[in-house]
C-alpha cells in the first residue's frame, strides 16, 4: 500500500472524517468520498506526509474500566501533553460516538446558549459524546449539569487544558457526577514505546539519558533534531504563560514568573526556602504562595512534602520541589549537556523517581530529621509503607539514613534506585531491592 493510501485509510479511521461525513451529510446529502479525499490531498499533502503510528497511553485501559458508570468522565493535564490525540483515538475505539471541540465556535456557542438543541444535535444521535477543550465554556458546569440531569444513560467525556480550567468553570457544579483524570507528557514505558521494540539493555541506557534530557511532551519526543527539540520545550512554555498564566492569573509580564521557574528549576530536589524565592522572583510572600499552588494545578512544578510523626525531631513545614516534565525543567535553565556530563544529573534522576512516584501514589513525602537524616520518598501503597532512595550512580551501599528510618518505623519494602541492579539485601526481617533507573515500569506496587 502507498504512502498515500494508507494515509487515505488511517484518515478514514479517525474521528476528523467522522464529523465532516456526519456534517457535510446533515448539510448536502449524498456525498462523494472521492471529492472529500481530493481536498484533504491538496490541503494536507498527503503525498509527502509522513504517517505516524498512535503511541498506546496507559491512561487509556484505566478510562474505559469507567465507561459503564453514569458519571462524566473529565480528562485534565498540560497542554501539548496529547488530549486531543488521545481523544480522537479513544473516539476511533468507542463504536457509537461523537466527538466535539469547543475551539468550533459554532458548536461552542450551540452549547452556550442552545443547550437544547446542542444536546439534540450531538448528545441523542449516540452513546458517547467526548467534548474536546471543554474549558472555552461559559456555561460548563451548569450547562453539564443540565445534560447529566436531563438526559440518563449517555456518556459524557470532556477534556481541559489544566486542572483549574475545570475546577473552576465545571467541577463546582458537578459534585458526585464527575470523575477526574489526568493525562500528563508521556512517562518512561510510554516513551519506549516510541522506539524500536526489543530494546537491549544498552539501547534503554542511551534512552533514559533522552528521556530526562528532553523529557516525555509528544511532539517533543517524536521530533529527531536537537535543535527543533530544543524550539518545542520553549514553545511549551510560551504556550503555558500566554494561555494559562494570562487567563488564570492575569498576569501581564512572565517576568517575574520566569524568575520563580528558573529558581526551583535549579533548586529542584531540595527544600523551598520562601524567603529566597521572594528575593529571587520579586513576589511577595502570599504571592509566591499563590504561583506554587498554580504550578502544581497546571502540571508544571509540584511540591512533595515531608512525612513524621515527631513534631519535635523530624522535619514538618517545608516541601521540596520537582518538575512534572524534565525537558521543561532543563529548558528554563538552557542546560542539555548530556546526561553523563551534567553535574545535576543525580538531580535528574531524583527527579525522574520523584515524577514516576507521583503518578502512582497519592500519598507520596520525604523523610528528613532536624539532624538532617534523609530519605528521599516514603509512601504507602493497600495500607503498606514503603521507603526510595534515587542515586545517580552504581553504590550498593545501603544508605544509613534509609536504615535509619526502616528501624523507626514498620517499612514493608525499601527500594534503591541507581544505575545498575544490585543484589537484593534485608535489614531485619525487611528486603531492600535494588533497581535500575532505566528499567521500564519501576516502583509500581500490586
Amino acid at each position: 500500500m502507498t504512502n498515500l493510501k494508507k494515509a487515505l485509510f488511517l484518515w478514514e479511521q479517525t474521528v476528523w472524517w467522522k464529523l465532516i461525513r456526519q456534517s457535510l451529510a446533515s448539510n448536502c446529502g449524498a456525498i462523494d468520498k472521492t471529492d472529500i479525499y481530493a481536498k484533504i490531498i491538496v490541503y494536507f499533502n498527503f503525498s509527502n506526509a509522513k504517517i505516524m503510528k498512535y503511541i498506546n497511553r496507559e491512561l487509556e485501559i484505566h478510562l474505559k474500566k469507567y465507561l459503564p458508570l453514569p458519571e462524566i468522565l473529565a480528562i485534565v493535564g498540560p497542554r501539548r501533553s496529547g488530549k486531543t490525540t488521545f481523544l480522537n483515538h479513544l473516539t476511533s475505539t468507542l463504536s457509537d460516538c461523537i466527538c466535539v471541540s469547543f475551539e468550533n465556535q459554532v458548536i461552542l456557542d450551540l452549547f452556550d446558549l442552545e443547550i437544547e438543541t446542542f444536546a439534540a444535535r450531538y448528545l441523542l444521535p449516540a452513546k458517547y459524546l467526548i467534548i474536546d477543550e471543554f474549558q472555552h465554556a461559559k456555561k460548563g458546569g451548569k450547562n453539564l449539569k443540565f445534560l447529566y440531569d436531563t438526559y440518563p444513560g449517555k456518556k459524557i467525556i470532556i477534556s481541559g487544558s489544566s486542572s483549574p480550567d475545570l475546577t473552576i468553570k465545571a467541577l463546582r457544579f458537578l459534585t458526585g457526577r464527575c470523575l477526574v483524570f489526568t493525562l500528563l507528557p508521556f512517562n518512561f514505558s510510554e516513551f519506549i514505546l516510541t522506539k524500536p521494540p526489543q530494546p537491549t539493555e544498552k539501547e534503554l541506557k542511551n534512552y533514559f539519558r533522552e528521556y530526562v534530557s528532553f523529557g516525555g511532551y509528544p511532539e517533543v519526543v517524536l521530533q529527531k533534531d536537537t535543535e527543533i527539540k530544543k524550539t518545542l520545550l520553549q514553545n511549551v512554555y510560551s504556550l503555558f504563560f500566554s494561555r494559562e498564566v494570562r487567563d488564570l492569573t492575569f498576569l501581564s509580564d512572565d517576568y517575574k514568573l520566569k524568575n520563580l521557574l528558573k529558581a526551583l528549576s535549579l533548586a529542584a530536589g531540595n527544600l523551598i526556602e520562601y524567603r529566597e524565592l521572594t528575593q529571587t522572583s520579586g513576589f511577595d510572600y502570599l504571592t509566591l504562595k499563590r504561583y506554587l499552588n498554580f504550578l502544581d494545578k497546571t502540571f508544571i512544578a509540584f511540591p512533595l512534602f515531608p512525612y513524621f510523626r515527631n513534631r519535635r525531631t523530624e522535619l514538618v513545614k517545608n516541601p521540596k520541589i520537582y518538575f512534572y516534565d524534565l525537558g521543561l525543567r532543563n529548558s528554563l535553565i538552557d542546560n542539555f549537556l548530556p546526561f553523563d556530563l551534567r553535574p545535576d544529573k543525580g538531580i535528574l534522576v531524583e527527579n525522574f523517581v520523584a515524577t514516576t512516584l507521583h503518578s502512582f501514589y497519592q500519598d507520596l513525602h520525604f523523610w528528613r530529621t532536624k539532624n538532617k537524616a534523609e530519605v528521599d520518598f516514603v509512601f504507602e501503597a493497600g495500607g503498606r509503607l514503603f521507603s526510595c532512595e534515587a542515586k545517580a550512580g552504581k553504590e550498593e551501599n545501603i544508605p544509613t539514613s534509609l536504615i535509619s528510618f526502616m528501624e523507626k518505623y514498620s517499612v514493608q519494602k525499601a527500594f534503591v534506585v541507581n544505575e545498575e541492579k544490585g543484589q537484593n539485601k534485608k535489614v531485619g526481617q525487611t528486603a531492600i531491592d535494588f533497581i535500575p533507573y532505566w528499567q521500564p515500569n519501576i516502583l509500581r506496587i500490586s
